[in-house]
């Protein structure tokens, strides 16, 4: 089997070269380590240092485009490279490169389609008591969407099968970590968590510049992809709100009308076709996203199709005989 290891980069240049070695020469099930640097838009020598330092891939883009078409990227260069697995890491060496072995295992195994690292977010102690709730909280939320426990929903330190890859579609630019595992639940891929111990970070994120614009952001993200798995669930939750104010209003324009004082209550009447109004047409979006849900079910399915005609078929499906 071969693996691909794949690093996403913006000037890293000072950090990259310790990452490099520290990654696994030989792992136990894999003929073939080849190594894959995705260098986002760097303005210093990044470039240069994947180069000394014997990178096996580089995919360059001139200017900056963001971790999710990064990773997307790379990914395609990865599965045209013949990659059977894809492990994804980061550039600023906060996972330990050491664990990849383990990390490859289950897919090996047969026992899982990803394998994502559980850095114990809500324990880390270099994480402040207010990042530790916020981890805790989105991962609650995520799971819960989900329908399973997330552990650690924003891990990028992942083990991606083949099979998996085809199955994905990468649709937000700021990041993907987000969009792939709510995809991944809702097309029953085989998911399996690992405890994993990370490395002090060297330098602040560069995906945002605070917590309250990383909250911003992921709220958005995680609004956005489960509005577009589940529209049913999304819009219908939306509207019963406004349903229900509605209904209240309507009672207390008929209550007050019967005791005669109706006269009096009109705005509760008006107010009440302001509200049906909203509901309604958050209703219909309910039944146009529905639609389109179908749609992009349908497409995604022929995309995964049109994957495997580009990239060849995976080592399982030709020893299955697919």
């Amino acid at each position: 089997m071969k693996l691909i290891i794949q690093i996403p980069c913006k000037n890293e240049e000072e950090n990259l070269p310790t990452v490099l070695s520290e990654l696994p020469k030989e792992i136990p099930g894999i003929s073939v380590i080849e190594i894959q640097v995705i260098d986002d838009g760097s303005t210093d020598g990044t470039y240069d240092v994947a180069v000394a330092n014997g990178v096996d891939h580089i995919v360059r883009f001139r200017r900056n485009r963001g971790l999710g078409n990064a990773f997307k990227a790379g990914v395609e260069n990865a599965l045209r490279e013949g990659a059977d697995i894809v492990v994804n890491t980061d550039a600023d060496n906060q996972y330990p490169g050491k664990y990849i072995t383990d990390l490859v295992q289950p897919i090996i195994a047969h026992q899982a389609d990803i394998v994502i690292w559980d850095r114990n977010p809500t324990k880390v102690p270099h994480f402040t008591r207010v990042k530790r709730q916020l981890q805790g909280l989105g991962n609650y939320v995520v799971g819960t969407l989900a329908g399973h426990m997330m552990p650690d929903s924003v891990s990028w330190f992942r083990a991606y099968s083949r099979e998996s890859l085809f199955a994905l579609n990468v649709t937000e630019q700021f990041s993907y970590v987000i969009d792939t595992i709510l995809q991944a639940h809702k097309k029953w891929l085989e998911i399996a968590w690992t405890p994993i111990t990370i490395n002090t970070p060297t330098r602040p994120s560069r995906l945002f510049d605070n917590i309250r614009q990383h909250i911003k952001k992921s709220t958005a993200n995680i609004v956005r992809v489960y509005a577009m798995y589940e529209p049913l669930k999304t819009f219908l939750f939306m509207s019963l709100p406004f349903f229900l104010i509605w209904w209240v209003w309507v009672i207390r324009y008929l209550i007050a009308r019967s005791a005669g004082s109706g006269d009096g209550k009109i705005q509760s009447l008006v107010l009440s076709a302001i509200v049906i109004m909203i509901a309604l047409n958050l209703f219909s979006l309910w039944v146009i996203g529905d639609i389109i849900a179908k749609n992009r079910f349908l497409t995604e399915q022929n995309s995964g199709m049109i994957k495997k005609m580009k990239f060849g078929k995976t080592k399982r499906e030709e020893e299955n005989g697919y």
